[in-house]
């Protein structure tokens, strides 16, 4: 037999514990065979109870290492010398760095082939293939669309309010909306005129799904807009108590909104939309914001508390950042924990949730105000600013606060809720459009 232990041929008497070791090292280098059933001098001893081993090759290959390499390992039976030898023929890897999965990826976990022995890959080398393993950030960025065609009028759109003109010939490289073949990516819908996800609103009568009485999608377009259309949403249901006994007044609301944009925002640029859409749902008692995916990037909840950022979709949180819509500063997960504590948190592998309690007070006094109205789609403001859009789709809201004698900020809230309601929304231009009653 003229084979020889190299940097590519490994032989083993048997199956050990180290078999994964070896495995992974072939991964982690140029790839390569092992030949179960030769000792290291060369001899050819056969292999006994072929099923049982071929069984925990199986076990190792789907259990043992990380990411899966299924598709890179193959076993085979050859006959040498009249012996039979299990082959497992081990392809270089498609992702930088593998590692034995109870060891995760330190340097014990993640050995390389050196010549004709494992060796421990330095802190620094997986350190290195760690980062070069996000280096195309996820799956939105590599994945492509199978729209054959998109737009982009809306991302233009953001981008001119900010003073800033995408270039027609760049903008899709420079945004990377397109993947390493030059397809249109996930990402690229995700952000056009033409995109498929879906952003849903969910209301619910009770403090849990028993009974859902309001369904809202805010998707099947950008998700900028999606996500203003969820921020308009979101002001119009945070109720306003106003103290008018001291000056100036003190305003409280039911829910401090910062701290719900910024669960919006984590739960749209975190998400995995490879497994779903974010949702944001309102109870009785709380707001519900979920996201898919859990942690990103092997995050730490500790790192998470504290504010640092390993967005699992970074290409999206640059354009946000861009937008002003993210800061990218990492501020957004402890102004909720300063208003709420961590206890709002449910961190899961495969989910996060965050829930926004209401203020008990607020909601108490304004149940008891407004025992009228309280369970109805549409309170009576709004249905007497419905009434005057009918009679006169080009008033403004300075002319319906003078006849409903209300302040106009108080009625531009309640345009927004009922643009958010989807009863009306705004044709043209603040100063020559008009409202369009949709219902």
């Amino acid at each position: 037999m003229d084979l020889f232990e190299s940097n590519r041929i490994e032989f083993k008497a048997k199956i050990t514990d180290q078999l994964v070791r070896e495995i992974v090292a072939f991964l982690n280098t140029d790839g390569g065979k092992i030949y179960i059933g030769i000792s290291d001098d060369g001899k050819v001893i056969g292999t006994k109870n072929i099923d049982e081993s071929l069984r925990i090759i199986s076990d190792i290959v789907c259990s043992q290492i990380e990411p899966s390499p299924i598709e890179l390992v193959k076993s085979d039976i050859h006959f040498l010398e009249n012996q039979p030898v299990i082959v497992v023929n081990v392809d270089k890897g498609t992702e930088s760095i593998y590692c034995i999965k109870k060891y995760g990826f330190s340097s014990v976990g993640c050995p390389i082939r050196v010549g004709s022995t494992c060796r421990e890959m330095s802190q620094e080398q997986v350190q290195y293939r760690y980062k070069m393993r996000y280096s195309d950030d996820d799956l939105l960025v590599s994945s492509p669309t199978n729209l054959p065609e998109l737009s982009f009028v809306t991302l233009k759109n953001y981008y001119s309010n900010i003073g800033l003109k995408l270039n027609d010939e760049n903008f899709k490289n420079n945004l990377n909306l397109l993947n390493k073949k030059g397809q249109y990516n996930k990402l690229a819908e995700l952000v056009s005129d033409n995109s498929r996800y879906s952003f849903i609103f969910v209301k619910f009568e009770g403090a849990n799904k028993a009974s859902l009485s309001q369904r809202s999608n805010y998707g099947n377009k950008s998700i900028l807009f999606a996500y203003e259309q969820m921020k308009n949403r979101i002001e119009a249901e945070n109720i306003c108590i106003s103290d008018t006994t001291t000056r100036p007044r003190i305003d409280k609301f039911l829910y401090n909104i910062e701290s719900v944009d910024e669960a919006i925002i984590n739960a749209i640029v975190h998400n995995d939309w490879s497994v779903g859409e974010p949702q944001v749902a309102f109870f009785n008692n709380r707001i519900e914001i979920i996201s898919h995916g859990g942690l990103p990037h092997n995050l730490t909840k500790e790192e998470y508390f504290a504010g640092i950022t390993k967005p699992r979709n970074a290409a999206l949180m640059k354009i946000f950042s861009d937008l002003d819509i993210a800061d990218n500063t990492g501020h957004g997960i402890p102004t909720i924990i300063e208003h709420y504590g961590k206890d709002v948190f449910d961190i899961e592998p495969n989910h996060i949730i965050i829930s926004i309690p209401f203020d008990k007070d607020i909601l108490e006094r304004f149940k008891r105000e407004h025992t009228d109205i309280i369970n109805f789609d549409l309170n009576e403001p709004e249905k007497l600013i419905l009434e005057q859009l009918s009679l006169d789709p080009t008033t403004t809201a300075q002319k319906i606060a003078l006849k409903l004698k209300k302040s106009r900020r108080t009625i531009e809230r309640y345009l927004k809720s009922l643009q958010a309601k989807d009863y009306i929304e705004r044709v043209g231009t603040i100063r020559n459009g008009y409202w369009k009653i949709i219902k």
